[in-house]
């Protein structure tokens, strides 16, 4: 495959990161001036750790810059803001030395001491934990800190622009604000010269140029100070703004509470000088019940979880569809994003190459180096298993279901041990949801008088099976069975049903052919002798 090739199938690609590349390949049609990378970004606030909503953000805006490079052969950066000169507004409720945190109500994330004591600053912590979250899942990025670059003056000549800027800015911003918020409404904070804490006052632009303001202290005292070097931010609106000129950002997606703030901010960047960047408004996750996702509330799925039960593939797999449509989270999703993923991943392989840019797999094994650790020992287009079929392996060990044991059956099945990290990290994924969520909800009934007889016609079949016997062969003698009128199923979906409800103890299952070969024949033949002794 050349490059050219690519290119051309990039063009006509309806796949939603091709058509966000293509809208902003359209607006930078020479790209940028003397050679510049296109600039990404993703924006962080680190009053919290980082979450799912972090990792989605960043995949996502991952799989449009590698789409705009696969189209456009051109440069690209992709920077992971964190909004740490924010002031803390509420304590959350699960970190320690909850007494500091209160005294420090109001400053900046980076002038608060860390109350895990390992970092200089809260947000240094916080900070440190999405690159270490980021870094995790292989992503490719820089990281710029808020602090860093209004405190080292970086910021300072965008902050003169605002300060010259300050009506425009407010004749935006005013006719959106409930009057008591107007009234105190100023596009810069500055940051008190007595207490540290960000002033939500209003402030007299003395000289736009020198970066001088005029405000009211919390001590009621008139203050003239400078607005730079770290003496003052800016509003949320304002600085969102700010960044996309200042860095020249040209993409950066947002959630869709962030609507009105994608409008505001657009204005102003025109004000100062630059332009909104483009960026697609993606819809937010929802719980099982289909209510919005809230950390308060912690009635949604952590990416902890997910990693717990699933695997890291099926999660990319499963933010990957058309980011515009809400997404319900929680672990039942699971199990088919697992298999889901690797479905599409073994059809790469023999897809033209316009086919191979609309699979999911295609762009997350683009993403980054790690998302689906193609690099590890064994690692392929396929899995010689289901996660399906471990689970209802996992399902039938119960309690004693350990990754050891599962591995064990495997190997069997195979004929020869497995070295592929993707096999092993579903074992272990398989083994945690089924004591989690599948034990618990088991319950094999007993057999009718006609699904006893059939069973015992398949424990014969088993009996007779050639100690060789493969997947298909047993599947066969299955159906066989199914389809014979003495036992009176109305169709083979009946017999199949009984099957999982009598031997497996849940509603539906894998294939059975397989899960025999699996679990092995005389295993299975326990299992049929146990369901008729329930008879």
């Amino acid at each position: 495959m050349t490059d050219t090739m690519l290119q051309e199938a990039a063009r006509n690609s309806k796949a939603w990161p091709f058509l966000e590349a293509q809208r902003l390949a359209k607006r930078l049609r020479n790209g940028k001036p003397n050679g510049e990378a296109v600039l990404f970004e993703t924006g962080y606030g680190p009053s919290g750790l980082p979450h799912i909503g972090t990792f989605q953000e960043v995949l996502r805006t991952t799989f449009v810059r590698r789409a705009y490079e696969a189209l456009t052969g051109q440069k690209t950066r992709l920077v992971a803001f964190s909004d740490d000169m924010d002031g803390l507004r509420k304590v959350p409720d699960n970190l320690p030395n909850q007494a500091m945190l209160t005294e420090n109500l109001g400053k900046p994330l980076s002038q608060i001491p860390d109350p895990f004591e390992k970092y200089e600053s809260f947000a240094h912590h916080n900070n440190a934990m999405l690159r270490e979250f980021l870094d995790r899942f292989g992503f490719d990025y820089e990281f710029v800190a808020s602090s860093d670059r209004y405190n080292s003056g970086a910021f300072d000549d965008a902050l003169k622009n605002v300060l010259a800027h300050n009506q425009d800015i407010l004749d935006i911003m005013l006719p959106t604000l409930r009057a008591e918020r107007a009234a105190t409404y100023s596009p810069i904070m500055p940051i008190s010269p007595t207490t540290g804490v960000v002033l939500q006052v209003p402030v007299e632009i003395v000289d736009a140029e020198a970066g001088l303001i005029r405000f009211t202290d919390e001590d009621g005292s008139v203050v003239e100070q400078s607005a730079l070097g770290g003496k003052a931010k800016l509003q949320w609106k304002v600085d969102f703004a700010m960044r996309w000129v200042a860095l020249g950002v040209d993409y950066e997606m947002y959630g869709k509470d962030l609507t009105d703030t994608g409008v505001q901010s657009g204005k102003i960047a025109r004000v100062l000088g630059g332009n909104k960047p483009e960026g697609l408004i993606y819809e937010l996750f929802l719980d099982e019940k289909g209510e919005k996702i809230s950390k308060s509330k912690g009635n949604g799925l952590t990416i902890e979880q997910w990693l717990k039960y699933g695997t890291q593939e099926s999660l990319g797999f499963y933010i990957f569809p058309n980011p515009k449509s809400a997404k319900q989270l929680h672990t039942g999703v699971i199990p088919r994003a697992v298999d889901d993923y690797w479905q599409f991943r073994e059809r790469l392989t023999d897809q033209p190459l316009d086919k191979q840019l609309g699979n999911p797999a295609w762009h997350l094994l683009r993403a980054n180096e790690t998302m689906t650790s193609p690099e590890a020992p064994g690692a392929g287009d396929t899995v010689p298993v289901s996660f399906g079929l471990l689970l209802n392996l996992a399902s039938v060990l119960g309690a004693e279901a350990t990754a050891e044991n599962v591995s064990e059956y495997l190997t069997s099945y195979l004929g020869e041990p497995v070295n592929d990290a993707s096999v092993d990290a579903m074992i272990d994924a398989a083994v945690a949801y089924t004591r989690d969520f599948i034990v618990p909800t088991l319950n094999k009934r007993a057999p009718s008088d006609n699904e006893a007889a059939a069973l015992r016609a398949l424990d014969e079949a088993l009996a007779n099976a050639a100690g060789d016997a493969d997947a298909e062969t047993l599947q066969t003698a299955v159906y066989e069975i199914g389809k014979r009128e003495e036992f009176g199923f109305e169709n083979l979906r009946d017999w199949f049903r009984a099957l999982y409800e009598t031997l497996l103890g849940s509603e539906q299952g894998p294939r059975i052919g397989s899960f025999i070969a699996l679990y092995g024949v005389e295993n299975s033949r326990k299992l049929i002798a146990e369901a008729l002794a329930r008879g």
